[in-house]
């Protein structure tokens, strides 16, 4: 599943990786648009589309802060949204 970067909420909270760079936890909201193209048979439930979903992520660069790009869900990412369930990387709200 894919959908545009809305927003960006940076948290100030950091994780340190094994080569010691610092990535920051940030929250992402993401307009859902509908499926990547490894799924070309799958079509987005019209209820769906438009939904803003948010996602956490782990950042770095500065093109990781982007707003306005397409970002896609991890597969269990997708599934959570399908199912109308939030999991520790995904928070389903509805959103008028």
């Amino acid at each position: 599943m894919q959908g545009i970067v809305v927003d960006v909420e940076r948290t100030g909270e950091y994780m340190v990786d094994e080569e010691g760079e610092k990535w920051e936890k940030c929250i992402f909201t993401i307009e859902l648009t509908g499926f990547s193209k490894r799924t070309p048979n799958e079509v987005l439930p019209e209820n769906l589309r438009g939904k803003r979903v948010k996602i956490v992520r782990y950042c770095l660069y500065d093109w990781h802060y982007k707003i306005g790009v397409r970002k896609t869900l991890e597969p269990d990412e997708t599934e959570a949204v399908l199912s109308g369930k939030s999991t520790s990387t995904v928070f389903i709200k509805a959103y008028e």
